[in-house]
Protein backbone atom coordinates (compact mmCIF):
# COMPACT_ATOMS: atom_id res chain seq x y z
CA UNK A 1 0.00 0.00 0.00
CA UNK A 2 1.82 3.16 -1.19
CA UNK A 3 -0.24 5.61 0.72
CA UNK A 4 -4.07 5.88 1.94
CA UNK A 5 -6.63 4.28 -0.55
CA UNK A 6 -7.67 7.98 -2.26
CA UNK A 7 -10.55 6.65 -4.32
CA UNK A 8 -13.14 8.04 -2.71
CA UNK A 9 -15.39 4.95 -4.48
CA UNK A 10 -13.46 2.84 -2.86
CA UNK A 11 -13.13 3.77 0.60
CA UNK A 12 -17.58 4.43 0.76
CA UNK A 13 -17.88 0.84 -0.70
CA UNK A 14 -15.65 -1.14 2.17
CA UNK A 15 -17.46 1.50 4.65
CA UNK A 16 -21.12 1.29 3.21
CA UNK A 17 -20.45 -2.44 3.32
CA UNK A 18 -20.02 -2.78 7.18
CA UNK A 19 -23.92 -2.88 7.99
CA UNK A 20 -24.75 -5.71 5.48
CA UNK A 21 -21.91 -7.29 6.37
CA UNK A 22 -23.35 -7.85 9.96
CA UNK A 23 -27.20 -8.20 8.20
CA UNK A 24 -25.84 -10.87 6.32
CA UNK A 25 -24.05 -13.00 9.23
CA UNK A 26 -27.28 -12.33 11.27
CA UNK A 27 -29.29 -13.89 8.32
CA UNK A 28 -26.60 -16.77 8.47
CA UNK A 29 -26.99 -17.35 12.06
CA UNK A 30 -30.82 -17.17 12.04
CA UNK A 31 -30.25 -20.39 9.46
CA UNK A 32 -27.82 -22.23 11.73
CA UNK A 33 -30.23 -21.75 14.59
CA UNK A 34 -33.28 -22.97 12.48
CA UNK A 35 -30.74 -25.76 12.23
CA UNK A 36 -30.19 -26.31 15.67
CA UNK A 37 -27.24 -24.65 16.59
CA UNK A 38 -27.24 -23.15 20.28
CA UNK A 39 -28.18 -19.11 20.19
CA UNK A 40 -24.96 -18.45 22.24
CA UNK A 41 -22.61 -20.43 19.78
CA UNK A 42 -24.25 -18.30 16.95
CA UNK A 43 -23.94 -14.68 18.73
CA UNK A 44 -20.29 -15.90 19.32
CA UNK A 45 -19.93 -16.57 15.93
CA UNK A 46 -21.42 -13.50 14.38
CA UNK A 47 -19.72 -11.07 17.39
CA UNK A 48 -16.44 -12.74 16.09
CA UNK A 49 -16.85 -12.35 12.21
CA UNK A 50 -18.04 -8.71 12.94
CA UNK A 51 -15.27 -7.83 15.08
CA UNK A 52 -12.64 -8.97 12.77
CA UNK A 53 -14.65 -7.40 9.26
CA UNK A 54 -15.11 -3.97 11.12
CA UNK A 55 -11.68 -3.28 13.11
CA UNK A 56 -9.72 -4.80 10.18
CA UNK A 57 -11.95 -2.33 7.65
CA UNK A 58 -10.84 0.69 9.55
CA UNK A 59 -7.57 -0.11 10.31
CA UNK A 60 -6.72 -0.83 6.80
CA UNK A 61 -8.13 2.40 5.44
CA UNK A 62 -6.60 4.53 8.01
CA UNK A 63 -7.55 7.81 7.95
CA UNK A 64 -11.01 8.78 9.52
CA UNK A 65 -12.02 5.29 9.65
CA UNK A 66 -8.93 3.83 11.69
CA UNK A 67 -9.68 7.63 14.00
CA UNK A 68 -13.23 6.69 14.21
CA UNK A 69 -12.51 2.78 15.25
CA UNK A 70 -9.74 4.32 18.35
CA UNK A 71 -12.54 6.59 19.50
CA UNK A 72 -14.34 3.41 20.38
CA UNK A 73 -11.61 1.23 21.17
CA UNK A 74 -11.70 3.75 24.59
CA UNK A 75 -15.30 2.21 25.42
CA UNK A 76 -14.54 -0.90 25.06
CA UNK A 77 -14.77 -1.86 29.16
CA UNK A 78 -18.18 -0.59 28.76
CA UNK A 79 -19.72 -3.11 26.67
CA UNK A 80 -21.20 -6.51 28.46
CA UNK A 81 -18.48 -9.16 28.46
CA UNK A 82 -20.34 -11.57 25.74
CA UNK A 83 -20.27 -8.35 23.84
CA UNK A 84 -16.49 -7.12 24.21
CA UNK A 85 -14.98 -10.43 24.39
CA UNK A 86 -14.82 -11.02 20.96
CA UNK A 87 -14.02 -7.46 19.94
CA UNK A 88 -11.22 -7.06 22.86
CA UNK A 89 -8.68 -8.37 21.05
CA UNK A 90 -9.06 -6.29 17.18
CA UNK A 91 -9.91 -3.38 19.39
CA UNK A 92 -6.23 -3.27 21.61
CA UNK A 93 -4.67 -3.90 17.72
CA UNK A 94 -6.17 -0.84 16.49
CA UNK A 95 -5.00 1.40 19.54
CA UNK A 96 -1.52 0.69 18.95
CA UNK A 97 -1.35 -0.04 15.00
CA UNK A 98 -1.63 0.44 10.92
CA UNK A 99 -0.34 -1.12 7.80
CA UNK A 100 2.48 0.74 7.29
CA UNK A 101 3.53 2.38 3.91
CA UNK A 102 6.48 1.87 1.51
CA UNK A 103 9.43 3.84 2.41
CA UNK A 104 9.68 5.26 -1.19
CA UNK A 105 6.84 7.06 -0.45
CA UNK A 106 8.25 8.31 3.02
CA UNK A 107 11.33 9.58 1.07
CA UNK A 108 9.49 11.24 -1.22
CA UNK A 109 7.73 13.11 1.59
CA UNK A 110 10.84 13.93 3.81
CA UNK A 111 12.63 15.48 0.39
CA UNK A 112 9.17 17.43 -0.57
CA UNK A 113 8.78 18.64 3.41
CA UNK A 114 12.36 18.94 5.01
CA UNK A 115 13.97 19.78 1.72
CA UNK A 116 16.25 18.03 -0.99
CA UNK A 117 19.46 18.01 1.97
CA UNK A 118 17.16 16.58 5.11
CA UNK A 119 20.09 13.41 4.84
CA UNK A 120 22.20 16.15 6.20
CA UNK A 121 19.95 16.64 9.47
CA UNK A 122 18.44 13.40 10.32
CA UNK A 123 21.79 11.39 9.63
CA UNK A 124 20.36 7.63 10.10
CA UNK A 125 16.56 6.63 8.87
CA UNK A 126 15.29 3.36 9.67
CA UNK A 127 13.03 2.61 6.84
CA UNK A 128 10.83 0.33 8.55
CA UNK A 129 8.19 1.83 10.73
CA UNK A 130 8.42 1.68 14.91
CA UNK A 131 4.57 2.66 15.03
CA UNK A 132 1.89 3.95 12.79
CA UNK A 133 -1.48 5.27 13.60
CA UNK A 134 -4.52 6.98 12.00
CA UNK A 135 -3.18 9.45 9.54
CA UNK A 136 0.86 8.59 9.86
CA UNK A 137 3.52 6.49 10.87
CA UNK A 138 6.65 6.99 13.05
CA UNK A 139 9.87 6.33 12.06
CA UNK A 140 13.45 6.14 14.57
CA UNK A 141 16.32 8.07 12.86
CA UNK A 142 19.55 9.95 14.58
CA UNK A 143 19.36 13.65 14.51
CA UNK A 144 22.92 15.54 12.98
CA UNK A 145 23.71 16.58 17.34
CA UNK A 146 23.42 12.95 18.08
CA UNK A 147 19.60 13.11 19.39
CA UNK A 148 17.59 9.93 18.67
CA UNK A 149 14.37 11.21 17.35
CA UNK A 150 10.93 9.92 16.51
CA UNK A 151 9.72 10.90 12.22
CA UNK A 152 6.20 11.03 11.90
CA UNK A 153 5.13 11.34 8.68
CA UNK A 154 1.80 11.90 7.44
CA UNK A 155 0.09 9.50 4.59
CA UNK A 156 -0.85 10.95 1.58
CA UNK A 157 -4.13 11.56 1.27
CA UNK A 158 -4.62 12.32 4.47
CA UNK A 159 -7.18 15.06 4.43
CA UNK A 160 -9.26 13.67 1.77
CA UNK A 161 -9.82 10.31 3.29
CA UNK A 162 -10.26 12.07 6.80
CA UNK A 163 -13.53 14.17 5.66
CA UNK A 164 -14.88 11.39 3.16
CA UNK A 165 -14.75 8.47 5.40
CA UNK A 166 -16.48 10.56 8.39
CA UNK A 167 -19.10 11.93 6.22
CA UNK A 168 -20.07 8.40 5.30
CA UNK A 169 -19.72 6.82 8.75
CA UNK A 170 -22.40 9.11 9.42
CA UNK A 171 -24.50 8.66 6.51
CA UNK A 172 -24.28 4.60 7.56
CA UNK A 173 -24.70 5.57 11.39
CA UNK A 174 -27.69 3.78 12.33
CA UNK A 175 -26.86 0.30 10.62
CA UNK A 176 -23.20 0.86 12.47
CA UNK A 177 -25.41 0.90 15.96
CA UNK A 178 -25.89 -3.19 16.27
CA UNK A 179 -22.38 -3.81 15.47
CA UNK A 180 -21.08 -1.81 19.07
CA UNK A 181 -24.79 -2.19 20.33
CA UNK A 182 -25.45 0.61 23.22
CA UNK A 183 -22.82 3.05 22.29
CA UNK A 184 -24.25 6.62 20.61
CA UNK A 185 -22.28 5.81 17.21
CA UNK A 186 -23.44 9.39 15.54
CA UNK A 187 -22.39 11.11 18.52
CA UNK A 188 -18.97 9.47 18.52
CA UNK A 189 -18.52 10.55 14.86
CA UNK A 190 -19.81 13.72 15.13
CA UNK A 191 -17.32 14.13 17.85
CA UNK A 192 -14.66 12.49 16.11
CA UNK A 193 -15.43 15.36 12.91
CA UNK A 194 -15.66 18.13 15.01
CA UNK A 195 -11.80 17.37 16.10
CA UNK A 196 -10.01 15.83 13.18
CA UNK A 197 -8.82 18.44 10.75
CA UNK A 198 -6.43 19.96 13.30
CA UNK A 199 -5.13 16.88 13.59
CA UNK A 200 -3.87 17.12 10.44
CA UNK A 201 -1.85 20.30 11.02
CA UNK A 202 1.06 18.68 12.54
CA UNK A 203 2.79 22.77 12.92
CA UNK A 204 -0.20 23.34 14.84
CA UNK A 205 0.70 20.00 16.95
CA UNK A 206 4.38 21.06 17.33
CA UNK A 207 3.10 23.88 18.96
CA UNK A 208 1.37 22.31 21.82
CA UNK A 209 3.91 19.69 22.11
CA UNK A 210 6.31 22.49 23.26
CA UNK A 211 3.86 23.55 25.42
CA UNK A 212 3.54 20.50 27.24
CA UNK A 213 7.54 19.28 26.75
CA UNK A 214 8.45 22.99 28.62
CA UNK A 215 5.99 22.11 31.68
CA UNK A 216 6.98 18.82 32.26
CA UNK A 217 10.41 18.69 31.27
CA UNK A 218 11.43 18.36 34.83
CA UNK A 219 8.97 16.74 36.47
CA UNK A 220 9.18 13.09 38.16
CA UNK A 221 6.73 10.99 36.81
CA UNK A 222 5.44 12.80 33.35
CA UNK A 223 8.09 12.83 29.82
CA UNK A 224 6.89 14.67 26.58
CA UNK A 225 9.14 14.52 24.05
CA UNK A 226 10.49 17.74 22.91
CA UNK A 227 10.30 19.01 19.51
CA UNK A 228 12.90 18.36 17.05
CA UNK A 229 11.80 20.30 13.59
CA UNK A 230 8.54 20.00 11.84
CA UNK A 231 6.45 21.02 8.69
CA UNK A 232 2.84 21.01 7.32
CA UNK A 233 2.72 16.75 6.99
CA UNK A 234 6.75 15.91 8.76
CA UNK A 235 7.32 15.98 13.03
CA UNK A 236 10.41 15.56 13.99
CA UNK A 237 10.84 14.89 18.23
CA UNK A 238 12.86 13.37 20.81
CA UNK A 239 12.79 9.16 20.61
CA UNK A 240 11.36 8.10 24.06
CA UNK A 241 12.19 4.76 24.72
CA UNK A 242 9.55 2.57 26.50
CA UNK A 243 8.01 -0.77 27.13
CA UNK A 244 4.91 -0.80 25.44
CA UNK A 245 2.16 1.52 25.96
CA UNK A 246 -1.08 1.18 28.29
CA UNK A 247 -2.70 -1.06 25.75
CA UNK A 248 -0.10 -3.66 27.00
CA UNK A 249 -1.16 -2.88 30.57
CA UNK A 250 -4.55 -3.71 30.19
CA UNK A 251 -3.28 -6.77 28.10
CA UNK A 252 -1.37 -8.05 30.61
CA UNK A 253 0.10 -5.86 33.44
CA UNK A 254 0.53 -6.86 36.80
CA UNK A 255 -1.82 -5.06 39.32
CA UNK A 256 1.15 -2.88 40.48
CA UNK A 257 1.57 -1.82 36.90
CA UNK A 258 -2.33 -1.29 36.16
CA UNK A 259 -2.50 1.00 39.91
CA UNK A 260 0.66 2.89 39.21
CA UNK A 261 0.38 4.04 35.34
CA UNK A 262 -3.59 4.27 36.41
CA UNK A 263 -3.00 7.33 38.66
CA UNK A 264 0.17 8.95 36.68
CA UNK A 265 -2.26 9.16 33.76
CA UNK A 266 -5.54 10.75 35.46
CA UNK A 267 -3.07 13.01 37.15
CA UNK A 268 -2.15 13.91 33.77
CA UNK A 269 -5.55 14.51 32.55
CA UNK A 270 -6.54 16.61 35.26
CA UNK A 271 -3.53 18.45 36.23
CA UNK A 272 -2.12 19.62 32.45
CA UNK A 273 -4.57 21.94 32.24
CA UNK A 274 -4.09 23.68 35.51
CA UNK A 275 -0.13 23.57 34.07
CA UNK A 276 -0.21 24.79 30.18
CA UNK A 277 -3.92 25.60 29.94
CA UNK A 278 -4.36 23.06 27.27
CA UNK A 279 -6.36 19.81 27.91
CA UNK A 280 -4.79 16.48 25.88
CA UNK A 281 -7.71 15.28 24.28
CA UNK A 282 -7.24 11.89 22.72
CA UNK A 283 -6.56 9.93 26.05
CA UNK A 284 -6.59 6.38 23.88
CA UNK A 285 -4.14 4.08 25.49
CA UNK A 286 -1.97 3.94 22.88
CA UNK A 287 -0.46 7.44 23.50
CA UNK A 288 0.51 6.81 26.53
CA UNK A 289 4.03 4.98 27.17
CA UNK A 290 5.44 2.81 29.54
CA UNK A 291 9.22 3.71 31.15
CA UNK A 292 10.04 1.60 34.08
CA UNK A 293 12.46 2.31 36.21
CA UNK A 294 15.99 1.25 36.63
CA UNK A 295 15.34 -1.74 39.16
CA UNK A 296 12.43 -2.99 36.44
CA UNK A 297 9.38 -1.67 38.90
CA UNK A 298 7.06 0.49 37.49
CA UNK A 299 8.44 4.67 36.39
CA UNK A 300 7.60 7.60 34.42
CA UNK A 301 4.40 7.41 32.08
CA UNK A 302 5.27 8.71 28.46
CA UNK A 303 2.76 10.91 26.36
CA UNK A 304 2.55 11.25 22.66
CA UNK A 305 0.30 12.68 19.81
CA UNK A 306 -0.97 16.05 20.69
CA UNK A 307 -2.66 16.58 17.88
CA UNK A 308 -6.09 16.90 19.40
CA UNK A 309 -5.55 19.32 22.33
CA UNK A 310 -8.26 21.93 23.79
CA UNK A 311 -6.95 25.11 24.02
CA UNK A 312 -8.47 26.34 27.47
CA UNK A 313 -10.51 29.69 28.14
CA UNK A 314 -8.94 31.58 30.90
CA UNK A 315 -5.93 28.72 30.75
CA UNK A 316 -7.53 26.28 32.79
CA UNK A 317 -10.72 23.54 33.37
CA UNK A 318 -13.97 25.43 33.83
CA UNK A 319 -14.28 26.44 37.55
CA UNK A 320 -18.25 25.59 37.63
CA UNK A 321 -17.24 22.13 36.83
CA UNK A 322 -15.27 21.02 40.22
CA UNK A 323 -18.36 23.41 41.57
CA UNK A 324 -21.09 21.13 40.03
CA UNK A 325 -19.22 17.81 41.58
CA UNK A 326 -18.98 19.39 44.79
CA UNK A 327 -22.38 20.43 45.28
CA UNK A 328 -23.63 16.93 43.69
CA UNK A 329 -21.65 14.81 46.57
CA UNK A 330 -23.52 17.28 49.11
CA UNK A 331 -26.27 15.19 47.79
CA UNK A 332 -28.11 18.69 47.91
CA UNK A 333 -29.46 17.80 44.35
CA UNK A 334 -31.75 20.79 44.69
CA UNK A 335 -29.60 23.43 44.39
CA UNK A 336 -27.87 20.98 41.68
CA UNK A 337 -30.58 21.47 39.49
CA UNK A 338 -30.27 25.32 40.22
CA UNK A 339 -26.52 25.30 39.19
CA UNK A 340 -26.69 23.41 36.17
CA UNK A 341 -29.43 25.63 35.00
CA UNK A 342 -27.33 28.32 34.98
CA UNK A 343 -24.49 26.73 32.97
CA UNK A 344 -26.94 25.51 30.39
CA UNK A 345 -26.95 21.58 31.39
CA UNK A 346 -30.74 22.37 31.97
CA UNK A 347 -32.49 24.19 29.18
CA UNK A 348 -34.55 27.23 30.39
CA UNK A 349 -38.07 25.41 29.65
CA UNK A 350 -37.21 22.18 31.13
CA UNK A 351 -38.28 20.67 33.92
CA UNK A 352 -36.16 17.49 35.76
CA UNK A 353 -36.51 15.88 39.49
CA UNK A 354 -33.51 16.41 41.72
CA UNK A 355 -34.52 12.43 42.49
CA UNK A 356 -33.94 11.14 38.95
CA UNK A 357 -30.65 13.76 38.75
CA UNK A 358 -29.76 11.73 41.59
CA UNK A 359 -30.09 8.33 40.23
CA UNK A 360 -28.21 9.22 37.35
CA UNK A 361 -25.19 11.03 38.81
CA UNK A 362 -24.78 9.53 42.03
CA UNK A 363 -23.02 6.47 40.95
CA UNK A 364 -21.25 8.43 38.64
CA UNK A 365 -19.83 10.52 41.67
CA UNK A 366 -18.76 7.24 43.52
CA UNK A 367 -15.20 7.65 42.61
CA UNK A 368 -14.28 11.15 43.85
CA UNK A 369 -16.34 10.28 47.18
CA UNK A 370 -14.30 7.83 48.32
CA UNK A 371 -10.33 7.51 49.60
CA UNK A 372 -9.48 4.88 47.00
CA UNK A 373 -11.30 3.53 44.00
CA UNK A 374 -11.18 0.54 41.70
CA UNK A 375 -12.26 1.23 38.36
CA UNK A 376 -13.70 -1.81 36.78
CA UNK A 377 -15.07 -3.07 33.89
CA UNK A 378 -18.06 -4.76 36.09
CA UNK A 379 -18.45 -1.13 37.27
CA UNK A 380 -18.14 0.30 34.12
CA UNK A 381 -20.95 -1.82 33.05
CA UNK A 382 -23.59 -1.29 35.17
CA UNK A 383 -23.04 2.55 34.54
CA UNK A 384 -24.21 1.68 31.01
CA UNK A 385 -26.50 -0.57 31.50
CA UNK A 386 -27.93 2.15 34.48
CA UNK A 387 -28.04 4.63 31.96
CA UNK A 388 -29.29 2.99 28.51
CA UNK A 389 -32.37 1.21 30.63
CA UNK A 390 -35.47 3.31 29.54
CA UNK A 391 -37.41 2.43 32.61
CA UNK A 392 -35.22 3.86 34.75
CA UNK A 393 -35.09 7.50 36.22
CA UNK A 394 -31.25 7.69 35.27
CA UNK A 395 -32.09 7.62 31.68
CA UNK A 396 -35.01 9.69 32.20
CA UNK A 397 -32.76 12.84 33.78
CA UNK A 398 -30.20 11.95 30.77
CA UNK A 399 -32.75 12.67 28.06
CA UNK A 400 -33.51 15.94 30.17
CA UNK A 401 -29.70 16.99 30.03
CA UNK A 402 -28.40 19.25 28.01
CA UNK A 403 -24.49 19.54 27.30
CA UNK A 404 -22.97 22.91 26.48
CA UNK A 405 -20.99 23.23 23.38
CA UNK A 406 -18.36 24.59 25.66
CA UNK A 407 -18.25 21.34 27.83
CA UNK A 408 -18.06 18.78 25.35
CA UNK A 409 -14.40 17.85 24.16
CA UNK A 410 -14.02 18.07 28.04
CA UNK A 411 -16.65 15.39 28.50
CA UNK A 412 -15.78 13.06 25.88
CA UNK A 413 -11.56 13.14 27.33
CA UNK A 414 -13.02 12.37 30.87
CA UNK A 415 -15.38 10.20 29.91
CA UNK A 416 -12.66 8.13 27.31
CA UNK A 417 -10.35 8.75 30.23
CA UNK A 418 -12.61 6.81 32.79
CA UNK A 419 -13.33 4.02 30.47
CA UNK A 420 -9.40 3.63 30.26
CA UNK A 421 -9.03 3.45 33.88
CA UNK A 422 -11.46 1.20 33.88
CA UNK A 423 -9.94 -1.05 31.16
CA UNK A 424 -6.89 -0.97 33.25
CA UNK A 425 -8.92 -2.24 36.41
CA UNK A 426 -6.69 0.15 38.67
CA UNK A 427 -7.22 1.46 41.81
CA UNK A 428 -6.24 5.16 42.32
CA UNK A 429 -7.08 8.10 45.34
CA UNK A 430 -9.20 10.02 42.26
CA UNK A 431 -10.43 11.88 44.96
CA UNK A 432 -7.62 13.52 45.96
CA UNK A 433 -6.38 14.15 42.31
CA UNK A 434 -9.45 16.20 42.05
CA UNK A 435 -8.74 18.08 45.21
CA UNK A 436 -5.39 18.81 43.88
CA UNK A 437 -6.35 19.81 40.45
CA UNK A 438 -9.47 20.83 39.09
CA UNK A 439 -10.89 24.16 39.97
CA UNK A 440 -13.85 24.81 42.04
CA UNK A 441 -13.95 21.38 43.77
CA UNK A 442 -12.06 22.16 46.92
CA UNK A 443 -13.87 25.84 47.44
Amino acid sequence: MSELPRKAVARTAKLAALPLGYAGRTALGLGKRIGGASAESVLTEVQQRTAEQLFRTLGDLKGGAMKFGQAMSIFEAALPDEIAGPYREQLTRLQDSAPPMPTMTVREILTRELGPDWKDHLVWFDPEPAAAASIGQVHRGTWADGREVAVKVQYPGSAEALTSDLRQLSRVARGLGPLVPGLDIRALIAEVQARAIEELDYQLEAEAQRAFAAEFRDDHDIVVPDVVQESGTVLVTEWMESTGSLARVIREGTQEERDHYGLLFVRFLMDAPRRTGLLHADPHPGNFRTIPAADGSPGRLGVLDYGAVARLPDRQLPRSLGALIRIALMEDYEQLVTALRDEGFVREKVRIDAEQLRAYLGPFLEPASVEEFQFSRSWMQSQFRRINDPRGDAYAAMLRLNLPPAYMLIHRTFAGGVGVLSQLEATVPFRSVLLGSLPGFAD
